[in-house]
């Protein structure tokens, strides 16, 4: 690295602090189409199966947005400092900064902001990712910031998580990371199967499957738990310590494994104890139910009466001089 007006190249231009990922962005909007289309038929259904049909949507569409989601959120912990610490290598400049740390199932994300945000005749405004999916290199990433001349603080907290640390956090949050997203990704197959199985309608299966993605959501939290509480290296700006804390991704995701359990148990429930309740809340119209077993009788051989029987079981002999005496 080469002086330049006294101080030391670096990254010439900042990232925005925290951008809004274009994957969540065009999930969220996929889904909220789907719910204008939805809200846009709701007026052909009548009587009060409306409000019904509207809530199974609704919880139907959130559950599937946010099972979706957080597979590509990057705050399922997050942890900020304010620390008085060095902006360049081999510089004895002080500056006072916010400085962010944010853990998903697919990267970390070190944020570095200003207080103010100018400072030192820059703008301190940063935003890296760092990611350890599996197409992705930890170390290179962390090789290329290197390279860029990001900032001491980000480079810092980044290097806690690279492989060579003697930390061993890359590790831990790697396989919890994948595990996780292979249990969400499941939970997502099991929440389509749900809305088709209700939607044909097969209720008790429909609910058992939401229990199941209940169960699988619970699940990654639980691997991603071990991870968060793995022994961490301490990161120390000064006196000031970096701690983190279950980020909103989080708590997202075992509200809405709780709201799949609560479902599919009412639905179980429900279906043992008052089956006509359920029926009620799924639109199912029993009088559709009695035209079709009075169009499977219609096509039904129809009994014979007793005085048809009788004279069927009469001999044809005796028919015939039954008939001749008449005459």
């Amino acid at each position: 690295m080469t002086l330049w007006d006294g101080s030391f190249p670096f990254y010439p231009s900042t990232s925005a602090c925290f951008p809004f990922d274009t994957t969540q962005a065009v999930i969220i909007s996929i889904f909220l189409s789907m719910l204008a289309t939805f809200v846009i038929i709701l007026p052909g259904i009548r009587g009060r199966g409306r409000v019904f049909w509207f809530l199974r949507v609704v919880m139907g569409l959130f559950v599937g947005a946010v099972v979706l989601t957080i597979q590509f959120t990057r705050d399922w912990e997050t942890g900020w400092v304010t620390a008085n610490t060095s902006y360049k290598s081999f510089s004895h400049s002080l500056v006072n900064v916010d400085i962010g740390l944010h853990i998903g199932l697919a990267g970390v994300n070190v944020t570095l902001v200003g207080n103010p945000v100018n400072q030192v005749n820059e703008t301190i405004s940063y935003n890296e990712h760092f990611a350890w999916s599996f197409n992705e290199d930890y170390d290179h990433s962390y090789g290329e910031g290197l390279e860029k001349g990001l900032p001491s603080p980000i480079l810092y907290v980044a290097e806690k998580f690279t492989t060579q640390s003697p930390c061993g956090m890359h590790r831990q949050y790697r396989i919890s990371g994948h595990y996780a997203s292979l249990m969400l990704w499941m939970a997502f197959c099991t929440w389509l199967i749900s809305i088709l199985l209700f939607s044909m309608p097969i209720l008790l299966y429909g609910g058992y499957m939401l229990l199941l993605t209940a169960a699988l959501m619970l699940f990654s939290l639980l691997f991603f738990f071990t991870a968060r509480n793995t022994p961490k290296c301490p990161i120390q700006f000064g006196s000031a310590s970096l701690k983190t804390d279950y980020g909103g991704s989080f708590w997202l995701t075992l509200a809405t494994g709780l709201l799949c359990l609560l479902l599919g148990s009412g639905v179980i429930i429900l279906n043992s104890v008052q089956p006509e309740k359920l029926e009620l809340v799924f639109n199912l119209d029993k009088a559709k139910g009695e035209e079709e077993e009075e169009w499977g009788k219609f096509y039904l051989p129809a009994e014979p009466s007793s005085s048809v029987q009788d004279v069927l079981m009469v001999p044809l002999g005796e028919l015939c001089e039954v008939t001749t005496t008449q005459l």
